[in-house]
């Protein structure tokens, strides 16, 4: 998982409140936030009233994470999460990131005679694009004249498309291509693609009227990419000499050498933090030596988040581990 979404977060100074909330409905719903507001007493007015302003939002599930009068980060979720209000020095992101899953940027392009639809999916919401069917019309047939024009006319707007895609898979650096439409204007769109999104297409036999079986096609592509990715990331740990622990997480994260933090999931005990981004450790003494005139107690998985945001590090849950451990650049 990236972790470029929540950079703002570290962007500004704490402490922050971290709220779950499931949703209500009615009163039921006024009653509920109020009682969640109330184990955050040390949180100012601002940021409170800034809180409840958006837990007024619809939905069966919410995150968010407020400070100074702001409501930072705020994220909708399907399902409702388990509830919690916090006040700490960070945001208390890990719950969040579980429910999330990882996210893998990426494009889903469907192509007909008509034209091409674009979802972009990278960090934040999918964006939709569409291509009006007026400004690339492809082949209909083979024979000359109008036919021709219009082929030529094609190929100038399939270009255009597959710049945008070599645009979108460079600006948010896409680990897939989901492809799927008729074949042959996925055939003309694919002679245009750079080397780099070609190297990530991968083709499914859907047309535009099955969208339902496209999505199900793009998540199970998704799905097996994340597989490979954490089984590669796994296979890299093991042999290489271990960087296990939060001692040598700490350094590897402080020396920006961590490619991929990898954690079993949450890490409740406390370590000490100061207020740079990659200043932790289990040791309070180590961030005195550092400068640090004030270390505080936060929790580990807060800690390693920041940093692991902070220094561009991928972040993994790997149930099958005992312990946070890191794979290193170099």
């Amino acid at each position: 998982m990236r972790l470029d979404f929540i950079r703002p977060l570290y962007e500004r100074p704490g402490p922050y409140a971290s709220v779950y909330l499931a949703g209500r409905a009615g009163p039921e719903e006024a009653a509920h936030w109020r009682g969640l507001r109330d184990q955050l007493s040390e949180a100012d007015t601002r940021t409170l009233e800034a809180m409840e302003k958006e837990a007024a939002r619809p939905a069966e599930g919410l995150a968010m994470f407020a400070t100074h009068g702001e409501v930072v980060l705020a994220e909708a979720f399907t399902g409702p999460p388990a509830e919690l209000a916090e006040w700490s020095p960070l945001p208390y992101i890990t719950p969040m990131l579980m429910l999330r899953g990882e996210n893998v940027p990426h494009l889903r392009v469907i192509v007909d005679l008509a034209g091409a639809e674009l979802t972009t999916v990278g960090g934040g919401s999918p964006r939709i694009d569409t291509e009006p069917a007026s400004t690339w019309p492809l082949l209909k047939t083979a024979r000359g004249g109008w036919a021709r024009t219009r082929y030529e006319r094609g190929e100038y707007e399939a270009t255009a498309v597959a710049h945008e895609i070599d645009e979108q898979v460079r600006r948010i650096g896409a680990d897939l291509v989901v492809m799927a439409g008729e074949p042959r204007s996925r055939s003309l769109l694919c002679d245009h693609l750079g080397t780099k999104a070609a190297d990530r297409l991968l083709m499914v036999e859907r047309t535009q009227a099955d969208r339902a079986g496209f999505a199900r096609d793009a998540e199970n592509a998704l799905d097996g990419w994340l597989d490979r990715r954490r089984a590669e990331l796994l296979e890299r740990y093991a042999a290489a000499p271990a960087v296990t622990g939060m001692a040598q997480v700490g350094r590897v994260l402080r020396e920006g050498r961590a490619q991929a933090i990898l954690m079993p999931g949450e890490l409740a005990e406390e370590i000490w933090i100061g207020p740079g981004s990659t200043q932790l450790s289990p040791d309070r003494s180590e961030l005195r030596r550092w400068g640090v005139e004030h270390p505080v107690r936060e929790r580990a998985d807060s800690a390693v988040a920041r940093a692991a945001a902070m220094t561009d590090a991928e972040l993994w849950f790997c149930p099958r581990l005992e312990d946070v451990a890191a794979v290193v650049r170099y």
